[in-house]
């Protein structure tokens, strides 16, 4: 697989805020990270990614697995 492009990042973040149903449960605290990410770029998206992947451990989603796999991508080096 090679490396997630900043578009594909944005979308699998745009995933993560999509789904409001887990908004109070597992994803209260990503939201916020999810939502600064949106306006960052190269090296502060990369690390922002850590933050997010971090705080959506106990996320279930049916796209959970490839949203982690995208951003733990993007942000290793």
């Amino acid at each position: 697989m090679s490396k997630p492009t900043e578009s594909e990042v944005l979308s699998a973040i745009n995933t993560i805020l999509s789904d409001k149903r887990s908004y109070p449960t597992s994803l209260n605290y990503a939201i916020n990270y999810c939502r600064a990410a949106l306006a960052m770029r190269g090296e502060e998206l990369k690390v922002q990614c850590l933050y997010i992947l971090n705080n959506i451990q106990r996320w279930r989603h049916e796209k959970a697995k490839e949203v982690r796999a995208t951003l733990r991508s993007f942000s290793s080096r």
